[in-house]
């Protein structure tokens, strides 16, 4: 005989609730027609669990019993994998005496007996506190929750789908998602579910959450976490032809995607923002720019990208805090100090201070301390053209010698000669074009002596000369033919000099 008791069910459940006595009814059938059988039940976590009225009960010939089993009061389910049994010991008795609960369990302890192991039998906790228990990602999570989840409702489910996405559990995001939990749920903080997969880096929850309906759009998160598979994703179910610009999207301290990847170091993201249209150069709500992001967190690698991609002197680019505390990325990086970026973020400008209000000597000093003969300011001036425009000749002389562009072209298409022509600066307009600087007309210019000059046309007209000497700028010295004032003053002081068109 293999088993002389039979359990009606191979499982149990109990509704777990804090603190309180949850219990279940456990019924046994003696499958014995003749004798008595004596029955014993344990748990495999005996701490926890105990039998109302007792454990161990005598059944007379094919009757049945009800045990109760009481999970005692605690504040926490005591959850495991696998969960833990009732084991169902029986034997026969055929001789007893007495029927106490003494004397039933000396039987289970007699050598002349044989103990049959009848059944083991699961102990499920259910419920919303179960559930709440749960600890994600984890086997034991993994084990329980299916079960668990049929036992609860759509808004307890709800509730924890937070905690799930927030621990990159993917499969428990499935999970609670297919048993009815709402994809747009938002935590405590008001995160969506969504932003929460995405700061976990989870694609499948991600994916499922999507595939359930949510409605958020975490590019942000996604940008700080360097992942742009999820930002491919996120664009995936965003649709087309809606005319949205994701880089430019503002949370709300006026943060785009640009600054959080800025203020993580998240190449790859930033690389995608500026080739999408992101904007390098737009500051938050406090001035923040992204490169202000950067110098905050010390990262070098991103800094030195969004330099590189600006148009602008984002060094220079001052924050709209409270008074007194406008700070560029340098001072930020001194703030934190991340030395390693003091001479990348150091503002420039040195030369074209120099350059505005010095001579030769400070021009000089300037270049070699900062190597920046080439710094530009916000309106693309270049230290060149500062000097063109201020007269400054031997700080021009210095520049040109020094390395500075003759035909560097500032944001309204000015070159240096042209700040000097229309400023009226004779003799630096004559520095830059003994120099090479192109003068304008659609020719050469050529000396009363022949050295220097080449046929050439000046509107119909034509010129003879002997040699080239520089090519022609029709926009600076031809508009100084026609114009009155200074420019034209330079005109007769190049014909005086010895020079004719």
């Amino acid at each position: 005989m293999d088993r002389i008791v039979k359990v009606e069910a191979d499982q149990v459940e109990l509704n777990f609730r804090p603190s309180a006595r949850c219990t279940a009814a456990i019924k046994v059938t003696s499958l014995v027609h003749t004798i008595p059988v004596a029955v014993k039940l344990t748990t495999t976590r005996p701490a926890a669990y105990t039998f109302s009225p007792d454990s161990v009960a005598l059944l007379h010939p094919l009757s049945t019993i009800v045990f109760t089993l009481v999970l005692l009061p605690t504040s926490t389910p005591p959850l495991s994998s696998p969960p833990d049994s009732i084991l169902v010991d029986a034997v026969p008795a055929l001789s007893i005496r007495r029927t106490n609960s003494s004397a039933l369990r000396r039987l289970f302890s007699s050598p002349s007996l044989s103990v049959f192991r009848d059944a083991s039998v699961l102990i499920h906790l259910l419920g919303s506190q179960t559930l709440f228990s749960l600890r994600f990602p984890s086997s034991l999570q993994r084990d329980l929750l299916p079960r668990i989840i049929q036992s609860c409702s759509a808004r307890d489910l709800s509730a924890v789908l937070p905690l799930a996405a927030h621990a990159g559990a993917g499969n428990a995001v499935s999970a609670l998602l297919s048993g009815g939990a709402d994809p747009n749920t938002r935590n405590a903080a008001g995160k969506p579910a969504i932003s929460l997969a995405v700061s976990a880096g989870s694609a499948e929850a991600v994916e499922a959450l999507l595939e359930s309906g949510a409605v958020d759009r975490p590019f942000h998160e996604a940008a700080a976490k360097n992942r742009t598979d999820l930002i491919a994703l996120l664009l995936a179910w965003t649709g087309s032809g809606l005319g949205f610009d994701w880089t430019a999207a503002p949370d709300p301290d006026g943060r785009t995607p640009v600054h959080y990847a800025a203020a993580t170091g998240a190449l790859d993201v930033l690389r995608l923002c500026l080739s999408s249209g992101g904007d390098p150069n737009r500051p938050d709500a406090n001035g923040w720019t992204p490169l202000h992001c950067s110098a905050a967190g010390g990262l070098l690698p991103a800094a030195e990208f969004l330099i590189f991609s600006s148009d602008f002197d984002l060094r220079r680019a001052l924050t709209r805090e409270k008074r007194g505390e406008r700070r560029t990325p340098f001072d930020l990086a001194v703030e934190k100090g991340h030395a390693h970026l003091y001479d990348l973020l150091l503002p420039g400008g040195e030369v074209i201070r120099a350059a505005r209000c010095g001579g030769a000597g400070e021009v000089a000093m300037a270049v070699r301390a900062t190597g920046r003969v080439l710094e530009r300011d916000q309106n693309g001036w270049t230290a060149l053209h500062v000097a063109a425009f201020k007269g400054r000749t031997e700080a021009a002389r210095e520049l040109v010698e020094s390395g500075a562009e003759l035909e560097a072209v500032d944001d309204a298409g000015y070159t240096p000669l042209r700040c000097a022509v229309e400023a009226g600066r004779t003799e630096v307009a004559l520095l830059l074009i003994g120099y090479g600087a192109r003068t304008g007309l659609k020719g050469y210019i050529r000396s009363k002596s022949g050295v220097i000059g080449r046929t050439c046309t000046a509107g119909s007209g034509a010129v003879s000369g002997l040699s080239p000497v520089r090519e022609s700028c029709a926009t600076a010295v031809s508009s100084a033919l026609v114009n009155s004032g200074n420019s034209s003053n330079i005109v007769r002081s190049i014909l005086k000099r010895g020079y004719s068109f």
